[in-house]
């Protein structure tokens, strides 16, 4: 953590964190089987000092991308899940079930090493065999699959005392191209949409899901002119007002090329909030950071609307942050031993079909 960084923090000017594979001591081991391991204890302070620098009545949320499969920042020891579309070999009589377990011992996990939220699960509905970024990141191959099996996991992060947060809204799997490179598009029609990419974030609306991420994608239908992420049809129109959303919504990283490449950060920033997002992603650049503080600012300053946009966001994200904190203290995360506890790693190799 650097000094501005933890001055940031303690004013109150950052809400939450996000920790990167980059951001971890990481060392190759060679063996029969190579592997990569993450240096725990050191995770485990930086969280602390992360936690520990923000003031007492804003306390700060952490942050982990940690799927499974392709996508889990913390490495061995912590058990390494197979991807989510493993969940395919087990009969739908079981993979519910299988499905809350998974959330449940990947968020003891996480909690045991100081994290707040879980960006995960993946509600994208894998369509597209051709789709570059989502694949087997998926729970399933149909709206219903994806809703029964990503629902139960999120359950079971909760049931951890985990922060869930759905993505990427409206729907990334059956996409051609990647965000984080370009920005893609998607032509289908309302009722085409309504069948198989919405249905999983509208059933997570309807669960109370804590936070849902944006898509950097074009929805034709919805909105010809500009990604979901900014757009207001998208994001106000249909995720809070036709679906009745009432939890935080997320913009995925607005340093993303979709967005980067086709829109300034600042207005970007600004475009966000004014369409509904309550938090801003900004992960790689702190000059883009300050550029989008910036641009918040001023806009706020000259706009009332942005300023109460900006209100209703800091307290929504707030009464979530004071309503985890309450339920942390009240539940302590579990010991160091849980993780890659044998229970969770045995639980892996059922999910990925190792063992009956």
């Amino acid at each position: 953590m650097t000094p501005e960084l933890h001055a940031q923090i303690a004013r109150g000017q950052i809400g939450a964190a996000i920790v990167f594979k980059r951001n971890l001591r990481v060392e190759a081991v060679a063996g029969p089987v190579p592997q990569e391991v993450t240096d725990t204890a050191a995770l485990i302070e930086l969280n602390r000092a992360l936690h520990a620098a923000a003031p007492a009545d804003l306390p700060l949320l952490i942050a982990v991308d940690q799927e499974g499969g392709v996508v889990q920042r913390v490495r061995a020891p912590a058990t390494q899940w197979p991807p989510m579309l493993a969940h395919d070999n087990h009969p739908p009589d079981a993979d519910r079930a299988l499905a809350r377990d998974v959330g449940a011992a990947l968020g003891r996990e996480l909690a045991a090493l100081g994290f707040d939220i879980d960006f995960a699960p993946v509600l994208d509905v894998h369509t597209n065999p051709a789709n570059p970024i989502i694949g087997d990141r998926a729970f399933g191959r149909t709206a219903a699959t994806v809703t029964r099996r990503a629902l139960a996991c999120a359950e079971g992060l909760a049931e951890a005392g985990m922060l869930a947060c759905g993505k990427h809204f409206p729907g990334h799997g059956d996409t051609v191209t990647d965000s984080h490179l370009a920005l893609p598009r998607i032509e289908h029609d309302l009722a085409r949409l309504e069948a198989v990419e919405l249905a999983p974030f509208a059933a997570a609306a309807a669960a109370g899901v804590p936070m849902l991420m944006t898509a950097h994608v074009v929805f034709a239908a919805f909105d010809a002119s500009v990604p979901a992420t900014l757009s207001p049809a998208v994001i106000t129109g249909l995720l809070r007002q036709r679906l009745g959303y009432r939890g935080v919504i997320v913009s995925d990283d607005l340093d993303m090329k979709a967005i980067a490449d086709h829109f300034g950060v600042g207005d970007a920033a600004v475009r966000a909030i004014r369409a509904g997002c309550d938090v801003l992603l900004l992960c790689r650049d702190p000059a883009h950071q300050a550029e989008a503080r910036a641009a918040l600012i001023a806009a706020g300053e000259r706009d009332s609307e942005v300023r109460r946009r900006l209100g209703e966001a800091a307290a929504r994200v707030r009464a979530m942050a004071s309503a985890h904190a309450q339920r942390r203290a009240a539940a302590p995360p579990p010991g160091l031993d849980a993780v890659g506890a044998l229970a969770h790693r045995r639980l892996a190799d059922r999910l990925a079909g190792r063992v009956a």
